[in-house]
């Protein structure tokens, strides 16, 4: 994996932990500039990015993500952020819903957590920090086909959307398996997602959850 992070501490703390978890850092750097060529160099399984980075420190880093996915579609994104940006998460979540997570900063403290992570997206998940779906549900928006579902039935779709197993999903609602096979099914019908073997239902769901 490659890890781009202005910050040169936080840069060095991110590379020694993720080495103690048993990943390979090839490369590092402090700005986008050579992200891309480090990309097409090592091909790395996963690309580690902060949002904020130089010159400008506004949106280079989903710029770049963005691009990532463009050229290297087999490299997953794991983006990081100081603050709940969702506007940009979302704009780069759905160029390519395979492959990518936002975390806020504060996670890279939970070695375990962020390794977990990085393994999803690694693998092809979708990993979304709890606090964006929050913001995202909270937002105001029209009547749309998630008016249809449940309170319960909402519950399971964030969890979803922040990439969970049906495993993890019963285990953090405290239900049988089951039960979540069951909502997940209503929530597929409910937003009329029929089983094709073009789309992935549960990916078509999340992205209905996260555009409305």
């Amino acid at each position: 994996m490659i890890v781009a992070e202005d910050s040169a501490i936080l840069r060095e703390g991110i590379v020694r932990l993720l080495t103690d978890e048993g990943f390979e850092v090839p490369a590092h750097c402090g700005d986008t500039g050579p992200l891309l060529d480090l990309v097409a160099q090592h091909r790395p399984d996963v690309v580690l990015l902060d949002i904020r980075m130089p010159p400008t420190h506004t949106d280079e880093g989903i710029r770049a993500a963005a691009a990532i996915r463009e050229r290297h579609p087999g490299t997953g994104v794991l983006l990081l952020s100081q603050y709940v940006e969702t506007v940009g998460t979302v704009q780069a979540l759905l160029q390519n819903q395979h492959g990518f997570g936002y975390l806020l900063k504060e996670r890279v403290a939970d070695a375990d957590e962020l390794a977990d992570a990085l393994k999803r997206v690694a693998d092809g998940g979708t990993v979304v920090e709890p606090e964006v779906v929050a913001r995202l549900m909270d937002a105001p928006r029209p009547a749309d086909p998630l008016d249809e579902l449940t309170a319960r039935e909402r519950e399971v779709l964030a969890l979803m959307a922040e990439g969970r197993s049906n495993e993890a999903i019963a285990q953090r609602l405290v239900i049988g398996g089951k039960t979540v096979e069951t909502h997940v099914r209503n929530i597929f019908t409910k937003l009329q997602l029929e089983a094709d073997l073009m789309d992935h239902r549960r990916v078509m769901a999340v992205l209905t959850y996260l555009r409305a």
